[in-house]
């Protein structure tokens, strides 16, 4: 005879005082996790940004030494590694964050169900209670009912009548002028109030020329930058770090400081100043002036110009419009810029459309986005959030496949947006760091840097999130910290603030060669035809061909300084000093009409 066992099956909580007591302790414990979290969270905030890298003052020692001790290999090493424990600390953190906003989420969305299910259980259900007038009231509201749905169909027939017979069609009358709009020659109408892309290529319209890129395939450099064979040379009458742009027979740049900023034209041929205009007066400009950081100032980001207009973008957050001439057209305040180490992304056209990559805050600020403005209005045509944080990159515009794509970075994406629309084509995560260096596009690649961790090349005709199917390759040296690379499609360079210039393969990434120029370098390197520019923020001015085996062809020491990248179009070089604007190259210039 085998035993029975039995089991007993557990008591079921049945009373309501007893399911209340189990939600009100559930409602204990996700208040006090998400207080513990939220505590939790503001000292990793506060951690975050007391463990910022670029303000550690052990790194900044070291690199004024590096300064004074540019052949110091061990001191190099040094800062590498104490660069690379503080950047993963911050990162750390920052992804400590990331994770506690989501736990804090989490806990709250617990708090709110385990505190609605007690309120639920104590709540006392309201008696029915017969009402003496509810005949008389029903009577009232469907008289009221049919009044109101008469006078709503009278309002509805009244302005289909007036919408039938006082409006005017968008389309025109005539047929053949119909078909034209139809066609797209319409379009091309109005995408005509700007000059050619023919005309910008040959000119230098923004920050690194046409495209971005830094390269000019047509054109050479003059046998010497020395001063006494500059064609002319013309005192900058304005602050301001960023590079000058070319179109026709003028310069263009930015200046100015916290009491006045400006615009600002020379003349090609002379250097004389044509015209300088203050951007005041701005709609919406807040009186009070955000902190700017004397490094970077309130004139970093480079101007840009479609050939009929030039734009200017300042660090309280203002943009604004001229003619050639200097004849101020729009101008309008975007937002002030929330970035501790100030603004200094610069602006792009398309056609006449104004692009304007606004990056600031933390990405959970959600305080990032892309505008594209109607050159001649200031008017806004699409605007897309970003979901990164601050940068300092500018973007390039990439025609692939026959579409014109915005390629962007901050961290950690890579990504690219429909010029037309604004849509999101694709992106990649890879990015790290504090993103100064901008993107270029060379070989059919997407170039992107790391600072001072990795260069990266990405297939830019992807769908999507294509992280995992469209890194082309990666390099872990020689990776720039401040300045953008430049490359021919063939080889690409980079150089880092300590002057260590690399060689690359551009399709492979293969590393050929490296090359201590023993100076400061705050520009960006520029490419004409087979010769490669490089300037020192000490006033070097320097020249090597593009080529598998390093040479300096020429060295010239200017009485100046160089943190703009220089603009070259129509045989000649420009270079925005903190003291001179310096010409080099042939004589004459044309005006372009």
């Amino acid at each position: 005879m085998s035993d029975t066992v039995v089991i007993a099956a557990p008591k079921p909580i049945r009373s309501p005082a007893e399911l209340a007591a189990v939600w009100r302790w559930a409602a204990i414990t996700a208040a006090i996790f998400s207080i513990v979290v939220g505590v939790a969270m503001v000292f990793a905030h506060l951690e975050h940004k007391s463990s910022d890298p670029w303000r550690s003052p052990e790194l900044l020692k070291l690199k004024a030494r590096l300064r004074d001790e540019p052949h110091n290999d061990a001191l190099k090493t040094q800062i590498r590694e104490m660069d690379l424990q503080l950047r993963q600390r911050y990162f750390h953190l920052l992804s400590l964050k990331a994770s506690g906003v989501y736990l804090l989420c989490g806990g709250a969305a617990v708090f709110l169900i385990a505190a609605g299910q007690v309120r639920r259980i104590h709540r006392r259900p309201s008696m029915p209670k017969l009402n003496p007038l509810a005949a008389e009231q029903l009577v009232k509201a469907r008289r009221e009912s049919r009044l109101a749905i008469a006078g709503c169909g009278a309002v509805i027939v009244t302005v289909l009548f007036a919408t039938a017979y006082g409006s005017k069609s968008p389309l025109p009358d005539d047929a053949v002028v119909a078909a034209k709009l139809v066609s797209g020659s319409e379009a091309t109408a109005v995408a005509a109030d700007c000059a050619t892309d023919d005309e910008l290529r040959a000119n230098w319209p923004g920050f690194r020329g046409f495209d971005g890129n830094g390269y000019s395939a047509s054109g050479s450099l003059p046998d010497s930058f020395a001063a006494e064979v500059a064609l002319w040379k013309s005192p900058v009458p304005a602050p301001g770090f960023n590079s000058p742009l070319v179109f026709g027979a003028q310069v263009f740049f930015t200046g100015g400081d916290a009491t006045k900023r400006e615009v600002i034209c020379l003349d090609a041929n002379t250097g004389a100043l044509s015209w300088r205009q203050a951007v005041e007066k701005v709609p919406g400009s807040p009186a009070q002036l955000p902190e700017i950081p004397e490094q970077t100032g309130f004139c970093a980001s480079t101007a840009a110009t479609d050939g009929r207009r030039v734009y200017a973008w300042y660090a309280n957050g203002d943009i604004a419009a001229f003619s050639l001439d200097g004849r101020p057209l729009w101008a309008r305040h975007l937002a002030t810029p929330k970035n501790p180490y100030g603004h200094a992304t610069s602006l792009r056209t398309w056609r006449d459309r104004v692009i304007v990559q606004f990056d600031q805050g933390e990405p959970e600020d959600r305080l990032s986005k892309l505008l594209a403005l109607d050159g001649r209005t200031g008017a806004t045509i699409w605007e897309k959030l970003r979901p990164v944080g601050a940068s300092w990159a500018t973007p390039v515009i990439a025609e692939v496949a026959g579409k014109s794509q915005i390629i962007t970075l901050a961290v950690p994406w890579v990504m690219s947006y429909d010029v037309v629309t604004g849509a999101e084509l694709w992106r990649v995560q890879t990015l790290e760091g504090e993103i100064t260096p901008s993107p270029i596009f060379a070989g059919g690649q997407v170039i992107v840097a790391s600072p001072s961790s990795k260069l990266a090349a990405l297939r830019p005709d992807g769908a999507g999130d294509v992280s995992k199917t469209h890194l082309a390759w990666s390099v872990e040296e020689g990776a720039p910290d401040v300045t953008s690379p430049v490359s021919n499609g063939e080889l690409l360079f980079s150089v880092s603030s300590g002057g260590l210039l690399v060689c690359f393969e551009a399709k492979g990434g293969k590393k050929i060669w490296d090359h201590d120029l023993a100076m400061e370098t705050q520009a960006s390197p520029a490419i004409v035809g087979d010769r490669l520019l490089l300037l020192s923020a000490k006033g070097d001015v320097v020249v090597c061909p593009v080529g598998r085996e390093f040479k300096e062809l020429s060295r010239a020491k200017l009485e100046d300084a160089f943190f703009a990248s220089p603009a070259v179009a129509n045989g000649r070089v420009y270079l925005r000093g903190n003291k001179n604007v310096w010409c080099f190259g042939v004589k004459e210039v044309a005006h372009v009409h």
